[in-house]
């Protein structure tokens, strides 16, 4: 059986998957982080509670926000206590075995790659579309992490194709770069160019709201943000020419974003022609434990018995 536990800057998820990936175990826990130790002792105790829920070997796997960076501590963390912290091998020396540690977009793809809407596919790359933008890309069911930890974050990458009279002012990301894609296609990036074309605050589903009842503001936000995806994702196509893109996230939700999607693609990949499917995650909020149980799973000699 497969532990997962998906963390959070609110939440810690933990599911057990059985041999077929269904669930057998799932429960949710606030996150404290008030302190390393707090935190720490916070995820050892939900890891204790679901070994003694069931009986039998588990293998152990975690899904954070952040990375593991090249020296064994936690970086680009949203939960401030954990960066520039060894959890991994905290967690490895309390547990006695190996655990699987690696960011919420690496377990998506996983997830989506194992039994979800890459099923099947060699190459695909998980694109998150939420508050933030993240990605992944696994290689017929592995993860490729690379030695930056950096594989599949196209979202610190520069939009392609840029100009300040279809995109607006340059923006400034927090990761220290000018005009990152995440800027543009996140979920905040869309309510920023809203609130930028209309002098209005808007959340997103009130855009689509707007967009539906046909104002003209509204949909034109909408239309360069389909584009502003469209040449984000070309880029990728160019690069890794994935099997199959998949998306995830709050806005991938959202049935207009689909519609005439790759042939947008297909204007910024070389040669004007892309044939790869984009579809949605099929587990949506419950790819990230999901891809974390398997990637415990995929560690040698990584059982913990309950």
């Amino acid at each position: 059986m497969r532990l997962g536990l998906d963390i959070g800057g609110t939440k810690i998820e933990a599911v057990i998957l059985g041999e077929q990936g269904d669930v057998i175990y799932r429960e949710r826990y606030a996150t404290p982080k008030q302190s390393y130790g707090a935190f720490f002792e916070a995820v050892v105790e939900v890891i204790g509670k679901a070994m003694g829920a069931v009986s039998g070997p588990l293998s152990v796997g975690l899904g954070i926000p952040g990375t593991v960076g090249s020296s064994g501590l936690i970086k680009n963390s949203n939960i401030l206590v954990l960066n520039q912290q060894p959890f991994s091998r905290d967690l490895e020396q309390h547990l006695g075995m190996p655990v699987a540690v690696t960011n919420d977009a690496n377990c998506f793809t996983l997830s989506e790659a194992m039994d979800g809407g890459g099923k099947g596919y060699g190459v695909v790359f998980g694109v998150i579309l939420g508050t933030g933008c993240g990605g992944g890309l696994c290689v017929d069911n592995r993860l490729i992490s690379g030695p930056n930890s950096c594989a599949g974050e196209w979202g610190h990458n520069a939009l392609p194709h840029f100009q300040s009279t279809q995109d607006g002012q340059p923006v400034s990301c927090y990761c220290g770069q000018l005009n990152c894609i995440e800027n543009f296609v996140s979920g905040s990036g869309l309510e920023r160019q809203y609130f930028d074309a209309t002098a209005q605050q808007a959340s997103v589903p009130e855009i689509m709201q707007r967009i539906a009842s046909g104002d003209d503001d509204s949909c034109r936000v909408w239309d360069r943000y389909r584009d502003q995806l469209a040449r984000a994702l070309a880029s990728v196509v160019n690069t890794l020419d994935p099997d199959v893109i998949v998306l995830g996230g709050g806005i991938s939700n959202i049935a207009l974003l689909y519609p005439g999607l790759q042939e947008k693609v297909a204007q910024y990949v070389f040669g004007q022609q892309c044939c790869t499917p984009i579809i949605q995650a099929k587990h949506g909020d419950s790819s990230g434990v999901r891809g974390a149980a398997w990637l415990g799973a995929q560690l040698p000699l990584n059982i913990a018995t309950a």
